[in-house]
């Protein structure tokens, strides 16, 4: 068997660059612009719901984001820090420090790099949409918790604990010192980034006059978190409210990008960080070519996606992030549609927005300090509430048993345990369903019983060992006066080697009764096995019949 070639390293931005005229380049910095405007506060958010300073979250956009889009193998896709991290992320800290996060990070950066070299992009998209669907509402449901401290305002010391029912525990027990301020901030930011896209999509029903006025078109293409970030950080501070912010929290915001260090190397750690490593390469193989897909859904004008192209960029930008002090980062569907709506048609448009979010970071890091995080929550509560794909749970009576039992346990154990957990199980009880249903598809069917002592049986589906007893039972079938039994085998589409040794089996049993087998039209796949296995020889050449009688 031939060894598959390595993927050869071609980023889209070579290519797409090449033929690009100067308008389209224009458009491309303008929608880059757009989204590095959208990325900053998203990025801040997701650092800090992380337990990291937001400091890292600018420098995983800035570093991460444009090495994605300049390796990557999506014209459109944006890279950076993402909501789907924040549990990981959360729990990695506080279990392995933030000395055991960068490490893990950078070994699933050359675990990622690697899946793409060896081709195994494609593989992702075999994990089942169940699964994807139960942790992404799981992670959902996690990120919506870990922002009631700062959405309430609540006065917790430390750090929230990483288990679910300590942290309901945590929220509870501090629920009396909530802060009305911090809650009225957090829903009017999650009211405004509901209302603000609507304004001019004719969603509300406001007058025609006022819609058509120039002032408000304009001011609706402003991206909602900008605004929102905006007005309530000035209403915030204008009102004197006795509220959290970034300064009072975290001290300050680096106005610059960190010099590379690499972090320290301990095998011993190493050893104990291959579950995170795993959890990370898993979580943002399957994010970013997830994302990757959606934007060949909403730009099918531009050239597919290469999936080892995109796990390679993946991979180089989660080693190199870790060196600059970063955290994992993927695809980001949020941004990635911002970008695509913004008329982006190369990667060049991510690549301006990464030098947007490290201009930001230059000029208007101290500015971010009087950002109140009631205003960060609510808008990681938007992030989750979208994340969510909530309609599913209301669908699940159309659905099996076996398709509930895996989304509702893959949600649940997500929440309870961890996603690593969850994702294996979920893997696990797929494979197990996946089996059982294809092993009540194949079935054998008595066919003819001739007077000449010739007995027929249908075989229909795939022969494995998991069907393999409904073969072993046909020997009860068997009439006593039979001297010949004949399987017809041109629906039986595959055979593994449990299928050939029960039907090696069945012949040696019939061959003590002295009752002769033979099989009629095998299907390409089970002949090559009974050839190479040797149980065509075992069988007779004779006995293997060909439509009409013919003999292969």
């Amino acid at each position: 068997m031939p060894i598959p070639s390595l993927h050869p390293f071609r980023p889209r931005a070579l290519t797409l660059l090449e033929g690009a005229s100067r308008a389209h380049l224009l458009v491309d910095i303008g929608a880059g612009l757009t989204v590095g405007v959208v990325a900053l506060p998203l990025a801040m958010a997701f650092a800090m719901a992380s337990g990291l300073p937001p400091g890292v979250g600018l420098v995983t956009a800035v570093v991460a984001g444009f090495l994605v889009s300049l390796f990557g193998g999506s014209s459109v896709q944006i890279g950076g820090p993402a909501g789907a991290f924040i549990v990981v992320v959360y729990g990695i800290v506080e279990r392995h420090g933030v000395s055991g996060l960068l490490l893990s990070t950078l070994m699933a950066g050359v675990l990622l790099f690697l899946m793409g070299l060896l081709r195994l992009g494609a593989l992702v998209r075999y994990v089942p949409v169940t699964i994807v669907i139960g942790f992404t509402n799981g992670i959902a449901v996690l990120i919506a918790l870990s922002q009631l401290r700062d959405a309430f305002g609540l006065h917790i010391p430390g750090k929230l604990p990483a288990d679910f029912f300590a942290q309901l525990g945590t929220l509870w027990q501090h629920a009396p010192s909530w802060n009305p301020w911090a809650l009225l901030l957090t829903a009017l930011c999650f009211a405004g980034l509901w209302l603000w896209p609507r304004l001019s999509s004719r969603a509300l029903p406001l007058p025609d006059e006022l819609l058509r006025a120039s002032a408000v078109r304009n001011v609706t293409r402003i991206p909602a978190p900008i605004v929102a970030l905006v007005s309530l950080t000035l209403l915030a501070t204008l009102l004197e409210m006795p509220v959290e912010t970034i300064g009072t929290r975290f001290g300050s915001i680096p106005s610059h990008l960190p010099a590379p260090h690499w972090p320290q190397l301990d095998w011993a750690a190493a050893k104990q960080l291959v579950t995170p490593t795993l959890t990370i390469a898993l979580l943002g193989a399957v994010e970013s070519l997830l994302c990757a897909r959606v934007a060949d859904k909403l730009a099918p004008e531009l050239p597919r996606h290469d999936p080892n192209q995109e796990l390679m960029a993946q991979g180089i930008a989660n080693f190199v992030s870790p060196l600059m002090g970063g955290m994992p980062a993927t695809g980001t569907i949020a941004r990635t549609v911002t970008n695509i709506r913004a008329g982006a048609r190369t990667p060049l448009a991510g690549m301006v927005h990464a030098l947007a979010v490290l201009a930001a970071m230059l000029v208007a890091a101290p500015l971010a300090l009087h950002v109140p995080l009631a205003v960060l929550a609510g808008l990681l509560l938007f992030v989750a509430f979208n994340m969510g794909e909530w309609h599913e749970f209301a669908r699940l009576r159309h659905f099996t048993v076996q398709y509930r039992t895996l989304l509702v346990g893959t949600f649940v154990m997500t929440i309870v345990f961890d996603l690593t957990v969850a994702v294996e199980l979920g893997l696990v009880m797929a494979c197990v369903f996946f089996i059982w249903r294809m092993s009540q598809l194949f079935s054998v069917s008595p066919a003819t019983a001739g007077e000449d002592g010739t007995q027929r049986f249908a075989l229909y589906g795939s022969l494995f060992f998991g069907s393999v007893g409904k073969v072993e039972s046909l020997l009860d079938d068997v009439l006593p006066q039979t001297r010949c039994v004949e399987l017809d085998l041109h629906r039986l589409v595959q055979l593994d080697t449990s299928g050939l040794e029960a039907l090696r089996q069945l012949h040696q049993a019939l061959q003590r009764r002295g009752v002769v087998l033979r099989l009629l039209d095998v299907n390409s796949q089970p002949m090559s096995l009974m050839r190479r296995s040797g149980f065509a020889a075992e069988l007779g050449e004779a006995q293997l019949v060909a439509s009409g009688g013919a003999r292969y």
